[in-house]
Order: C-alpha cells, then structure tokens, then sequence
C-alpha cells in the first residue's frame, strides 16, 4: 500500500495549496479506504448482515479527514504508511461507529448520511447497534495488534490516548452534554467545551497518534496535540456554519437540524460572520503549533485552511 510521494505545497501561493492538497487527501485517502476493505472482509457466514453494515458505514465516502491526519503526521517521524494507515483506519471506524449510533432515532434521528440512508435505514435498528458496536472494539483490536507497531509501549500509548480522546471524556462525554443542551441556551463556554469533547478529541487524537508512532518527543507531541484541538474546534464552528448556509445536497445529510432541535451552536451565539472569525482564529493558532517543523507541515497548515473552507 505504498504511496505516491506528495506534491510540494508552497505557503506562498494558498490556491495552488489548496488543489495540491485535495490531491494528495485523495490519495491517502484512498490508502485508508483500502486498509478498511483488508480489515473489514465481507463473509458468508453467520455474521455476514452485521459484517455488510459495519462496510456499509465504514466504506465508500466521507473526506477521511482523521484518518489523513494520522498518516501525514505520522510522515513527519518517518513512520512507514503501512502502520500510520492502520491507526487512520482504526479512527475512522470509531468515527463510522460515531455516526451510526448518532444517527439512530433515540440520538439525532437522521435518515440521511453521506447522501445515503442511513445504516439504520439501509439495515435496521437492531443490526446498526451492533454494527456500531462491532466497529469500535474492532477500532482498538487493530491498534492492539502487532502490524501497528512493533513495539507494545507505542500500541499501549496509542490505545490509552484513543480511549481517553473517544469516552466518556472524550467524544461520548460530548455528545451527552450535547442532547442535555437541546432547547437551552448554552453559554459560549460550554458551547466550547461541548464541542471540544465531541468533536475535537478524535481530531486533536488523530494529530497526536503520528507523533506516538513516531516517537516523538514530548514538546512535539504537545504541539501536534495542540494543533489536533485548534483545527478540531475549527472544523466545528465550520460544520455550524454549514448547516445554517448549506443545502442538504451539499452537507449530504440533513440541513438545519441544529436550529430545528433547539441546540446551542456558535453561530446562535456569535452569529455567521462571528462564528467564522472564531473560526480564522483557531486556524491561525493551529498553524503556530507547528512552526517547529517547518515546510515540512506545509500540507498540514493546509489542512487548517481547508478545515473552515469546505462546503461539506
């Protein structure tokens, strides 16, 4: 599964970075997906509908964001794109079990993901638990295994950073005070925090999970780490802006659900154009995180960018 090398990104021309990053986004993409579809073979056997659900909401779409991050800041330690792909592909079926059980209708009751049914709708209720399930303690067999990393203390460090990043400290932690704040209004702190927890953590994980595969030391974990929570808090301030602007055809799930379930979202609270100047905020303190690495995070700083740019 190896890779092309990646185009060089000048700092100094942002449309030229912009394409040469869709590109290689496209390409790693394309790495991650194939490392699922190895993971996740479909059977004939008993499991066979659970094991059809858990590719449906696995494969076949999404802009693999987490799982780039992990692959391209696992490049800067030299980490081979066999083991970084891994780790990718472990956060995306966390992130696929995510969104499985959100969508479910005692969570957000959504019938439309990635322009498709949802897999509770392609399936049933009852199989897309169970995919959702399957799918994140297959997450953490995968960072468990010795294909990941040779070494056991990396794959501990890696499985207790995932942990921590997806729980109830983490990403299940926000998405309850989430449903507790629907039809109240919410201060911007912890609106902040909410969100932080919920999206930010499996973000702010994937950035950090290269620097532990590579060894990194820990100032430079800290800065990854760092740059993971700014583009994490970013990227959902963009996703409130999205779902107040964009269509449904563009999201490929439903628009306007925030507003429509009474939830308190950064544009309610600081309004489009404040919401995207918190937005630029984060994004210039994400690039700060990686002055130490200089060109070399040109894709990355990229990366910031595109995170409160995109239309989807």
């Amino acid at each position: 599964m190896s890779m092309t090398n990646p185009a060089t990104i000048s700092p100094a021309q942002p449309s030229a970075n912009a394409a040469v990053l869709r590109d290689d986004m496209s390409v790693r993409a394309k790495l991650v997906e194939a490392t699922l579809d190895s993971l996740l073979p479909p059977t004939t056997g008993g499991d066979a509908r659970l094991i059809d659900a858990m590719r449906y909401a696995t494969l076949g779409g999404g802009k693999r964001l987490r799982g780039y991050l992990a692959v391209e800041t696992a490049s800067l330690f030299g980490v081979p794109e066999q083991q970084s792909a891994r780790v990718g592909a472990s956060v995306e079926m966390l992130h696929a079990y995510s969104l499985v059980h959100d969508d479910l209708p005692a969570m957000d009751d959504d019938d439309l993901r990635r322009g498709q049914p949802s897999t509770h709708r392609k399936f049933d209720e009852a199989t897309a638990i169970l995919a959702g399930d399957a799918l994140q303690t297959k997450a953490f067999e995968v960072l468990a295994e010795s294909a990941t990393h040779a070494d056991a203390g990396v794959r501990i460090a890696l499985i207790a950073a995932f942990a921590a990043a997806s729980g109830a400290a983490g990403m299940v932690g926000g998405q309850m005070i989430d449903m507790e704040g629907e039809g109240r209004a919410l201060p911007l702190e912890e609106v902040r925090h909410l969100h932080a927890l919920k999206t930010g953590c499996l973000i702010r994980y994937s950035a950090e999970s290269g620097a532990i595969l590579g060894k990194a030391d820990p100032d430079l974990q800290r800065r990854l780490r760092s740059y993971g929570a700014n583009i994490g808090a970013a990227f959902q301030i963009a996703d409130d802006v999205l779902d107040a602007t964009a269509t449904a055809e563009e999201l490929g799930k439903t628009a306007g659900k925030d507003e429509a379930s009474g939830k308190s979202t950064f544009v309610a609270l600081l309004g489009i154009d404040g919401a995207r100047a918190e937005a630029e905020r984060l994004t210039h303190l994400a690039i700060e995180d990686l002055a130490p690495f200089g060109a070399k995070a040109d894709r990355l700083k990229a990366l910031a960018y595109y995170v409160i740019e995109r239309r989807n």
